[in-house]
């Protein structure tokens, strides 16, 4: 059996409350096996935001695995690759995970991508 465990996140924000919330159970699958996992958020419109999901392997740091915002401006890790995919409504960002492995045993993570992150990364960019 593959574990694959969901957590509570609970993110303020300046502007209003913002809340990401996932099941905290875990899920027990086998290797090979199909899952959706939802990420259910309030105090903001997923469909106009960019979001992540990350995960933490046992006893390892936490592992980006895929950005998402729209399906043409979408990435992913190269471990999950062909088999994980999100998507998203305009209240809830999904994790589509197939063929999953041993390796996939994790806690997976939702996360927003904030304003301030955008305006500070482009403050310090390299000019080219």
């Amino acid at each position: 059996m593959l574990p694959v465990v969901l957590l509570l996140l609970l993110l303020g924000s300046a502007t209003g409350q913002v809340v990401l919330t996932q099941s905290q159970q875990p899920v027990m699958v086998t290797p090979g096996a199909t899952l959706k996992l939802t990420c259910a958020c309030s105090g903001f419109n997923v469909g106009s935001t960019n979001m992540h999901w990350v995960r933490q392997a046992p006893g390892k740091g936490l592992e980006w695995i895929i950005y998402y915002y729209s399906n043409t401006d979408k990435s992913n890790a190269q471990s999950v690759q062909g088999r994980f995919t999100a998507s998203k409504d305009s209240s809830n960002f999904y994790l589509h995970m197939t063929q999953l492995k041993t390796e996939d045993t994790a806690v997976y993570y939702c996360a927003r991508e904030s304003l301030w992150l955008k305006q500070y990364t482009q403050l310090y960019k390299n000019p080219s």
